[in-house]
């Protein structure tokens, strides 16, 4: 039953929007956690690592809700 509904478009868009919702999860995850390392390490570059760090946040966010949209329209 799952496979079947799988194999339908409206199953690979979802499966598609998850999955980019997943990647979208782990890769602002990575950026916040490499960012947070290096303020702790540096206090004094707090202002030059953090508005990086919101610009490629951003960044994610609109490919990634691009994607799932993109998968939507597809079914």
């Amino acid at each position: 039953m799952l496979l079947e509904s799988l194999f339908t478009t409206k199953g690979a868009a979802a499966l598609g929007a998850g999955i980019v919702a997943i990647g979208a999860g782990i890769g602002l995850g990575k950026i916040g956690s490499s960012a947070m390392d290096a303020m702790a390490r540096q206090p004094e570059a707090i202002s030059k690592i953090q508005t990086p760090m919101i610009i490629i946040g951003a960044l994610v966010e609109g490919v990634s809700l691009f994607a799932v949209v993109v998968c939507l329209l597809a079914s």
